[in-house]
Order: C-alpha cells, then structure tokens, then sequence
C-alpha cells in the first residue's frame, strides 16, 4: 500500500476519493456527505492499493479516523477499510459548467472517472451523489 494525499468516504460500498489545494473544502465535503450516510474511510490522507485491476482505498494507520471539522478541531468518526474507489472528485476552479462524460485520470496505474467540481463554501454533497450514480464505476 502506497500513502496518497485525499480525503476518502465510502458510499454504499464505493469510495470517493476527494482532491484537492489545502483549504479547497475536502473535508466539508466528506462532512456532508457523512452526514447523508457516507462513512469516513480518511481524511488529507488514505492508503491505496490495486487489488485485481480496481484501486483500493484504506485509512491510514496515523488518522484513522478522525477528520478534521474546520473551527471545531480533529472529530472521530466510523471508518470502512479497503473499499473500491469508484469515482475521483477534483476540486478546480477551472471546473467545466456541463460535461458530457466523466474524465479519466490515472491514479496508481489505474483509471478513474473523474469530475471537476469548483472549490465552494457550500460541499455539493448532492452533485457528488449523483456523479456517483452517472459516471461511477459500479460496486
């Protein structure tokens, strides 16, 4: 397993990895989807791993855990272990206003649909869930 700079949550049995700049809202987005019934696989930091062609996702051993709720601190919450990484969330403000089609980009040697999502103070937990159910890949 190899370190990789994300925050994770798992979502029915698939994971989202989230990326993006410091500051950019990963953590608010896990947050909310936690909220709406994801649960933490890691925060700012996961362990990855390829297992039969799929990309794994696994919480680190040094935040298991905890994620970091801005102005409140490092909070505990329930995690998931080696869970699928179905769908890749790059925060960019850049970020197209309609796609067609999930991009792919390569993580660990494989390939993930990725959507762009513009940096906001309000997750669009919402946006990532439908992301999911469009261009994820399936369970």
């Amino acid at each position: 397993m190899t370190p990789h700079v994300a925050t994770c949550v798992a979502i029915e049995g698939r994971a989202v990895l989230i990326e993006g700049a410091p500051g950019s809202g990963k953590s608010a987005l896990a947050l909310a989807l936690i909220d709406r019934g994801a649960t933490l696989v890691g925060d700012d930091g996961i362990m990855i791993e390829v297992v039969g062609g799929r990309l794994v996702a696994h919480p680190h051993p040094r935040t298991r855990g905890l994620l970091e709720i801005r102005n409140l601190g490092l909070v505990s919450f329930p995690v998931r272990d080696a869970v699928p990484i179905a769908l890749l969330i790059l925060f960019d403000d850049q970020a197209p206003r309609f796609v067609e089609a999930a991009a792919r980009v390569e993580r660990a040697t494989v390939r993930l649909p990725a959507i762009s999502l513009w940096p906001d103070a309000c997750p669009p937990a919402l946006k990532v869930e439908h992301a999911l159910c469009l261009y994820g890949l399936p369970g």
